[in-house]
């Protein structure tokens, strides 16, 4: 990304597997874990709870510690207009993620819907209301 070049499903799975294989451990150790990536498709977020289930390539972590750890994931789907994210991301200085592939992850981006586990919230509100509502929707879990 730092190229210029958008990453495709085979750069990306790779990735997306060895995250899930730490989420497997840290959840399994008993710990709670906050994540940020752009998990943009449901393909992705998928690979994040099941691992190798959601993906044509293999994650590390066996069925047996799968069935183990019950991984729950609620996304967060920080939703903006294109206006907005990308006047933000032209103010960034030095971010590995060049503003020329905004468009790219805009095309790529498949919102979460049900039975997703997830709650959209507008970047339009500041840090401290989408704290807020993270916070008051993992206490109704």
């Amino acid at each position: 990304m730092g190229k210029g070049i958008p990453l495709d499903d085979q750069d990306r799975i790779p990735w997306l597997c060895n995250l899930h294989d730490i989420l497997l451990r840290d959840v399994a150790s008993g710990q709670h874990v906050v994540l940020a990536c752009s998990a943009l498709k449901k393909m992705y977020r998928d690979i994040l709870t099941q691992g190798k289930d959601g993906a044509a390539l293999k994650c590390e972590e066996s069925e047996k510690e799968a069935k183990r750890a019950e991984m729950q994931l609620l996304v967060v789907h920080l939703s903006g207009s294109f206006e907005v994210i990308s006047g933000r991301l032209l103010k960034r200085k030095g971010h590995f993620m060049p503003p020329e592939l905004l468009r790219s992850q805009f095309e790529t981006l498949e919102p979460p819907a049900a039975p997703e586990n997830f709650i959209q919230i507008s970047v339009d509100k500041n840090v401290s209301e989408i704290i807020a509502k993270i916070m008051e929707t993992l206490k109704m879990k």
